[in-house]
Order: structure tokens, then sequence, then C-alpha cells
């Protein structure tokens, strides 16, 4: 499978000592259970391994979807997780027979980024009642949740476990600035655990594990539910394309020559989501850290993720007494130092000096992530950075005035170039003439006034829409109107269809008052005037053919 298989079985071992602590961390904070966690770290990290575009990625839970597992969890229970997850591996695999992939790398940098912050600002503050030592209190709002369980804390303080919360968050963080490549998050929750256990301290424990995967089943599939679990799984299915192809394309940033297939990583994310369920896993998404330690560790093949799917499953047969042992306090403090982790402070004091458009997208993305959920939160962001984007594309557009002496057909004398002047002025549209810039159009070509003809020049129009084409057509009526005759030139030839499907142009065409050219269009304007008696005969000479 790979050319270095010793090094790409160390890798996964290292990455399995790291996912090891956060699988069992994100299935008890999912509401499903510590054993929840495990069966996806093993079950989806294999399928994903075996069949996504990433020859590097590990997949497993993640807190991001964990973020939207909580309120699905209150909602309908563990059965409508489950079934959740059925439904979003059903969609990831539509999106990959699609050839959707392509499409996630369209979503702007700041919107991941602010993203990135909300789920870790979320994570952090679901780990609030384990680290304090209360029970977890009801809701899937995660301020107010963590709110009362700071008033619970503060009515019974429990100080045991903020303190092995503290000790181990403190480890990890320091110990990574030491060094890095050593796994101080198993370190930590190994010596917390025993510290606990030869103490006897009062700290809430994992408590009993299954010692083995549940066969796989679909006992929790509810056909009446179906219908009020689809927006759920859309929102799964579109976050786990989102995290996997970012992650997907972490890695590739990491190493030399590898590159991802976006189509096949859904095609694979899909099988997971879609086979982990029945084993009692939630869904799940490529996880970012733990790619990042895989290509860090030498991982150059899919045995590398593979191999971490296949010691969890050893440890989930075999140990399954021991991580009963672990206390909880200890998995909040690993999260707790993994959501500070997350954060790039460099890369975002850089974003946010970037525009103002970049820091209001990324302020907003991370503020909707905290108030609203993650899919929301992106589609904030998303429309957001869409209005800013066509902003300034529309104050790209302009309407400029052009002198038309360089247009006129042969050599013409100053007093028939300024006797020209007088009556016709000719307007370039530079740039695309869409919805995002027609009003603004529509109101600088109606102050045009005391001429006789108008030449709109639209050979640099780039794109134009229903909304543009209709604005024109507005503009050219109210011109009319004014008893101003209006002539059009240069139209491209991908821009006759909007124009005339609109019946824009149609009567202009009839009338003979559409034009290749420019000079064309000013030949004819010199004719109607002098046969209108406005101008005398000018003669008639070779003319030149700039559009």
């Amino acid at each position: 499978m790979g050319r270095h298989p010793r090094r790409d079985l160390l890798a996964g071992l290292t990455v399995a000592i790291v996912a090891l602590p956060l699988a069992l961390g994100f299935g008890i904070s999912s509401g499903m259970g510590a054993e929840a966690g495990l069966a996806t770290a093993v079950v989806a990290g294999a399928l994903a391994a075996l069949f996504g575009g990433s020859g590097l990625q590990v997949s497993g839970p993640t807190g991001a979807m964990t973020v939207v597992l909580v309120p699905i969890m209150h909602a309908h229970g563990a059965s409508g997780v489950l079934t959740v997850g059925v439904l979003a591996g059903l969609l990831l695999l539509a999106l990959a027979l699609a050839r959707a992939g392509k499409y996630m790398a369209l979503v702007p940098a700041p919107v991941v980024e602010g993203f990135t912050i909300g789920i870790a600002c979320v994570i952090g503050l679901q780990q609030i009642p384990a680290a304090l030592g209360v029970p977890a209190p009801e809701g899937d709002k995660v301020i107010g949740v963590a709110w009362q369980a700071v008033q619970d804390f503060l009515a019974h303080p429990r100080w045991w476990a903020l303190a092995v919360t503290l000790v181990v968050a403190a480890t990890m963080l320091l110990g990574a600035r030491r060094r890095p490549t050593l796994p101080f998050s198993l370190l930590a929750v190994a010596v917390a655990t025993l510290v606990v256990e030869f103490a006897d301290l009062p700290v809430a424990r994992i408590g009993d594990l299954p010692a083995g995967l549940p066969a796989p089943s679909l006992a929790f599939l509810e056909v009446g539910a179906l219908g009020s679990l689809i927006a759920p799984a859309i929102a799964v299915a579109a976050l786990a394309a989102l995290e996997s192809l970012l992650s997907a394309a972490v890695a590739d940033g990491m190493s030399v020559n590898h590159k991802h297939d976006p189509d096949r990583e859904l095609f694979g994310q899909g099988l997971a989501n879609l086979v982990a369920p029945l084993f009692g896993g939630v869904p799940a998404t490529g996880a970012i850290a733990r790619t990042a330690v895989n290509v860090r560790s030498g991982a150059s093949s899919r045995l590398a993720a593979l191999a971490h799917a296949g010691i969890l499953a050893v440890i989930v047969f075999t140990a399954a007494d021991l991580v009963a042992k672990i206390p909880l306090a200890a998995l909040a403090g690993v999260l707790l130092a993994t959501s500070v982790r997350m954060v790039e402070v460099g890369s975002v004091k850089a974003m946010m000096r970037s525009t103002r458009g970049d820091a209001v997208v990324l302020a907003l993305t991370a503020v909707a992530t905290l108030a609203f959920d993650l899919v929301q939160a992106v589609i904030v962001g998303l429309a957001v950075a869409g209005a800013l984007a066509l902003r300034a594309v529309a104050r790209n557009v302009r309407l400029d005035e052009m002198p038309i002496a360089h247009d006129l057909p042969g050599d013409h004398t100053e007093d028939e170039h300024a006797l020209l002047a007088e009556h016709i002025v000719a307007y370039r549209l530079d740039g695309p003439l869409f919805f995002a810039a027609a009003h603004r159009f529509l109101l600088e070509l109606s102050e045009v006034a005391d001429v006789s003809v108008v030449i709109l020049r639209m050979s640099r129009v780039t794109t134009i829409d229903a909304s543009g084409a209709l604005v024109l057509g507005d503009a050219i009526d109210r011109l009319q109107r004014r008893g101003i005759t209006v002539y059009v030139s240069g139209i491209r030839d991908g821009h006759h269809q909007p124009l005339h499907a609109l019946g824009v142009i149609a009567h202009l065409d009839q009338e003979g008052r559409v034009f290749a050219n420019t000079p064309d269009a000013i030949a004819a304007a010199r004719n109607l005037l002098h046969h209108a008696g406005i101008l005398p005969a000018l003669a008639r000479r070779h003319p030149i053919l700039p559009r």
C-alpha cells in the first residue's frame, strides 16, 4: 500500500495515541458516549482511509461535528443522531457522484478562519460542566449550558475536577511548545487517571465500556422520523464535506507531491458516515489535527490512517476496562487545550489587518457560529463575503463619456468635430453589467441632457445578466422619452441573447440602430442629424473601424 510500510505503521501508532483521548472526549461531548467516539474512530477511520481521496487523511469524530450533533441529540435522541449519520452519508455519496468536490474550495479564507474560531469557542464552552465536575445541565445552547454549570459549581464547588482539568490542559499546551513530537495528551490523561485512581479522588469517570464493537444494526432507524431529520442531515453532510476537503487540502500543503481527489474524498466520507452508525458511531469527518500529526510523523500512504483505526480497534477489544477509569475532567482538559490550539493567532491577526471586508466576514462568521449552528454560520459568512465581493465588482463598473473625434469616419475639421460633439455623446460601458451595478448605471445614464443622440459603446462589457439587461432597456426608454435617439455599438456575441430575449434591443435592431462598431454608429447619427436639418452635409470619407 506504501513504499515505507514501517514508517506508515509508526505514524499510525502516533496518530492513534493522539486520537484516543479525542475520540473518547468528542463521543462524550456529543451526548452519545465514549463508546460512540471509539466506534466512529475505528469504523469511519478505516473506511475513509480505504476509499477516500487522500492518502494522508485521518478521519473520525471531530469537535466541529460534535457542535452540530449536540442539538440533534437534544431534539431527537440517540436514534436521531444515528439516522442523521446514515442520511448524511447518502448525501455525501450523491455529492461525490455529482462531482461537487471542486466547489468546496470556493469557501473564502475569512469564512474558514471565523468558522474555526467559533468552533474552538463552542468546544471550550462544552467542556465547562465536566471541567467543573458538575452534571451537564439540560439545553442545546452552549453558552446557556456553560453559564448554568458555573452557577452549579459556585453553589457546590468540586475543586478536584477543576484541578485535574487545568493540569491536563496546561501539560498539553506547555509540553507542545517544548517537545511537539511527544503525545502529551495521552501522557497527561494516563498520569491523571493513575493519580485519581490511587488517591481515590471524588472525580467522575467514563464508566463501563463494551469490550468490542456492537453487531451492525439498523434497529435505530425510524421511517416516520425521516422527514424531520432531512434538514439536520443536510447540515451534517455540508459540514463533513467542508471540513474533510479542508483537511485534505491542509495535508496536500504539508506534503511534497501529494494531491487529493476531492470527489473520491467525498465518496469515502459518505461511505464512512453511512456505515459508522450501524456500529453505534456518530457522523465523522476528516480531522485536521490528526491528519497534521499523521503527515508530520512521516506517513506516505493510506496504511498509516488504516493502522490508526486498527490500533484503536485493538484498544477497544483489549483495554476497555482501563479506558473506563479515565476521569471525565481529564478529557475535558484535553479538549480545552485542543480548542486553544485550533486558533492560529498569527493567521487571525494577519486576516484582520488584510482588509476591512475580511475582518467583518471573519468576525461575523465566528459570532454566528456561537449564536446559531455551524452550517448557518458558514451561510452567513458566505453571504457577507459574497455581498462584499459583489460590491467590489460593482464599483469597478464604469460609464465614461468618450470623445467622438477619434471615432469619426475619415478626417474632419475642428469646426465639424465641435458641431458633432454638440449633438452626439458617446458613452463606453466597462466591466460587468449585472444586478449589483445596474442601479448606479441607470442613475448616471439618466443624467444625460442637451444632446440629440447617445451612442452606447458596449464592447468592453464583460458580462450581462437579466437585471443588467432590463436596466439598460429602462435607461434607453428614458432617453428616448426625452427625445434623444439611442444607438448601440460593439455588443459581444454572447450578450445578444439576454438583450434580445428581454426585448431590450429588439426595436433598436429593427430600426437599424445597432452597429458592430462605433464609427458606423457615429456615421448613422450624423446622417440622422443632417436629415433633420440640425447639421449641414459633411463629406463622407473612408471609415476607420475601431470598436
